[in-house]
């Protein structure tokens, strides 16, 4: 990046040129500013560029779109994700059917089991991020965790088959073995797509990022497309194969998809862009954090810097500062992703215990999450073609966080309808009776109230997810330095992991106020207990955590993109004006807190 005070000739030209982030105090990819008066004398007059949205106009427009090799390489990613995903979600359709009825395990215990499951998933990311910064990189992180996941996807299968049927045996696996293969095959289950969810995202980013951040945006829009693609196919699909024909060839078929997805990804990787790792990503973070406070007296991030006796250079002390700024934002997201957790948990109890037949036929309990990604299916392309570019067009795009806002806002209204459906349907048991139904060889005392009844709930989520998850992924990879983005996409998975564990912590806190199986909030058997009253307790957990998410994006600010290749121009300062005064009318100009670029001697720990 280079930038350069423009005197009107070549003799009053002076030029930097640098290739450091500086954070919040760069002077990346500013446009032309206007000229003093005395100035435009000699020079053509530019507007007056004092808004935030007159400079994001400014910008050189940059085409998003993709094609030859790139095109090529996206698609090779978008599918492979598509194939990973849809083997994520058919292990995880019907886990609390399969364990409730092949392992024999309660309903409650299947459900916990389903959240540890989840929530172990997306925290692993963060391992498979620092490694990916550290010395593996992105693409050899992916093979490497796909290669893990394939080990766990052999045992699953063998954990449900009939060894009768399939070898003519006399004896069947004992239900301990089982439970064995099962498990320990959900261990590398998790840490194989752990290890890919850190990485094929801003891997995929990485070969197109140069276009500008609306193919960026796009790039994450379709990403979550192809991902909510996958899941059709296993929530319908697969998991009817799953409850009427068996587990063990519903197991089969994510090992499959699995296997043609590492295929597919290696099948481009030659035209793939790889960037370099930078050393031990967290052995430097913790070195800056050190280094900025052993002053006791003078705590600064500038302790850490190589000028002032520090070990570290600006790029990497503002990786840091970046890291620790999108914390809070990821920390208030954690309930976002406790409340969406319940769709594979008490929201598919709820299924279990509605008619699931529609003219006679039965169908899977598990299908009603199509409508969640049939949702985000169509949305998508109206957001990314039609209402984003739209509200730009009028200088009214709304933010990452404000978008991830109405997210929030929209899970909260889900287990609200949810809680209303529950109250309905126990209701409608006692007035009209109960049918009795069979899922997988288990029967349920069930409400004659269709299923599809719960379609709002799903798809109030899915349309949460449109906005708080899609741009919960572009704000991670968008705040983050090159070198980090592996960790910070990292954390901001690893927020729904711990969802899943608070989800599970609150199923464990409720069941410990029961004083009888009647006043349970989440009951072995949904149809004795209050799971309504754990519903609307999620619902006004969100809403709490709305109100802070809002104090909290009040007060972000946002890293500025980098687009390559771009000169900065500046107009000389007004004539007798002292360039002090100047530097402050430009950072007030720009909304910087100082020019020239360099480090911010305010910046605080």
């Amino acid at each position: 990046m280079s930038y350069r005070f423009d005197a009107g000739g070549s003799n009053g030209t002076q030029t930097n040129s640098d290739n450091e982030d500086f954070g919040d105090t760069s002077f990346e990819s500013q446009p032309l500013l206007n000229a003093p008066e005395d100035h435009r004398r000699t020079r053509p007059r530019t507007p007056a560029m004092t808004k935030e949205t007159d400079l994001e106009e400014a910008r050189p427009k940059q085409t998003a779109r993709i094609t030859g090799r790139r095109l090529f390489t996206v698609c090779s990613i978008l599918v492979t994700e598509l194939c990973e995903r849809l083997t994520y979600y058919s292990v995880v359709a019907n886990m609390v059917l399969f364990c409730t009825d092949k392992l024999k395990i309660s309903s409650d215990s299947a459900s916990v089991i389903t959240l540890v499951f989840s929530g172990t998933v997306m925290c692993i990311p963060v391992v498979g991020g620092i490694i990916a910064d550290s010395f593996a990189g992105k693409y050899n992180t992916i093979l490497g965790a796909g290669l893990i996941y394939i080990l766990g996807l052999f045992l699953l299968p063998a954990s449900a088959i009939d060894y009768r049927k399939w070898f003519g045996g006399d004896e069947d696996m004992s239900l301990g073995t089982r439970k064995t293969y099962f498990f320990v095959g959900l261990v590398f289950v998790a840490i194989g797509t752990g290890g890919i969810k850190a990485n094929v995202g801003p891997f995929g980013a990485e070969q197109i990022k140069d276009l500008g951040p609306d193919a960026v945006q796009s790039f994450f829009n379709w990403f979550y497309w192809f991902i909510n693609a996958g899941a059709v196919v296993a929530y319908s699909g697969v998991a009817y194969v799953q409850q009427e024909v068996g587990f063990d060839y519903g197991f089969l078929i994510p090992l499959l998809s699995m296997l043609l997805a590492i295929v597919i990804f290696m099948i481009a990787k030659q035209k793939y862009i790889h960037q370099p790792t930078d050393g031990s990503i967290v052995a430097q973070s913790c070195g800056v954090c050190c280094q900025s406070i052993n002053k006791c007296k003078n705590p600064s991030w500038r302790n850490a810097l190589k000028e002032n006796g520090g070990s570290y250079d600006h790029p990497m002390v503002e990786g840091v500062k970046a890291v620790l700024k999108v914390l809070p934002v990821f920390g208030i997201v954690i309930i976002y992703w406790a409340v969406y957790s319940q769709m594979s948990t008490s929201l598919f109890l709820q299924s279990e215990r509605m008619d699931i037949t529609v003219n006679g036929a039965k169908l899977p309990a598990a299908i009603l999450n199509i409508f969640n990604t049939l949702i985000i299916l169509v949305m998508i392309p109206i957001m990314d073609r039609i209402v984003y570019p739209t509200l730009a067009k009028y200088g009214k795009s709304p933010t990452h966080l404000q978008r991830m806002g109405i997210g929030i806002f929209l899970v909260a209204l889900s287990m609200v309808y949810a809680g209303i459906i529950e109250i309905i349907r126990k209701k409608d048991m006692e007035n009209h009776g109960f049918i009795s139904q069979e899922l997988s060889g288990s029967t349920f005392n069930a409400s004659k109230i269709s299923m599809f009844a719960q379609v709002p709930e799903f798809a109030l989520i899915g349309g949460s997810e449109v906005f708080a998850s899609i741009s919960g992924l572009e704000f991670a990879y968008t705040q983050a330095p090159e070198f980090m983005q592996g960790l910070i996409m990292g954390l901001f998975l690893m927020t729904s992991g711990i969802g899943s564990y608070v989800a599970s912590l609150i199923v464990t806190i409720v069941q410990s106020w029961r004083t009888s199986e009647s006043s349970d909030w989440f009951p072995e058997e949904a149809n004795d207990g209050h799971m309504e009253y754990m519903l609307f307790l999620l619902a006004v957990l969100s809403l709490l955590s709305l109100v802070a998410f809002i104090f909290v994006a009040k007060w972000y600010k946002y890293k500025q993109p980098h687009f390559e290749g771009e000169t900065v121009v500046l107009p000389p300062p007004y004539e007798n004006q002292s360039y002090e005064s100047y530097d402050t009318k430009v950072s007030a100009a720009l909304g910087k807190k100082q020019w020239p670029p360099e480090f911010d001697e305010t910046s605080r720990l």
